[in-house]
């Protein structure tokens, strides 16, 4: 029986298995290698995406490390800068108490010296009141006509450079 149309099935199965013999070569010669292409493409981008992040929190996790040095840093000069300050206002006031040691020193020595020189006076006048109460008693003594305690003052402010009066 023939089919109208001319349609023969039997061809029509051969050309269906020619076509799927096609596909079958043509997806093992190209599809498959091309999708192998890409999926080894698709993975080295993804390795070099995971490279860069993981480079990214590395830089992170360095600008990190070196912002707390510096901090730490910081701390150190402002601790070093506080201590310095420190030991200057120390040795000021070491300086100070010193000087004002020194100066207690010097005040001691001034006064053990002005009572030094005092009593040096003190004993220049009593050798010099003797010796005017000797000459005034030996003036006395000697006779003159004059009041002795006039005498006595004359001789006292002159030296008996008023005796003749």
């Amino acid at each position: 029986m023939p089919i109208p149309l001319n349609i023969d099935w039997q061809q029509i199965l051969l050309h269906w298995l020619n076509l799927a013999i096609l596909a079958g070569g043509l997806y093992f010669l190209l599809f498959k290698p091309v999708k192998q292409f890409m999926e080894k493409r698709e993975d080295h981008y993804r390795e070099m995406e995971e490279q860069a992040a993981g480079k990214l929190r590395e830089a992170e996790r360095i600008q990190e490390s070196y912002r707390q040095k510096l901090e730490k840093a910081g701390e150190e000069i402002h601790a070093a800068r506080q201590k310095t300050q420190q030991m200057v206002q120390q040795s000021a006031e070491e300086q100070l108490a010193q000087a004002q040691k020194q100066a207690k020193e010097i005040v001691a020595q001034a006064r053990a010296q002005a009572e030094h020189t005092k009593e040096q006076a003190m004993k220049e006048s009593q050798r010099e009141l003797k010796k005017l109460a000797t000459e005034a008693a030996e003036k006395i003594a000697f006779g003159t006509d004059q009041d002795p305690f006039d005498q006595f003052l004359n001789l006292a402010e002159g030296g008996g450079a008023h005796e003749g009066r």
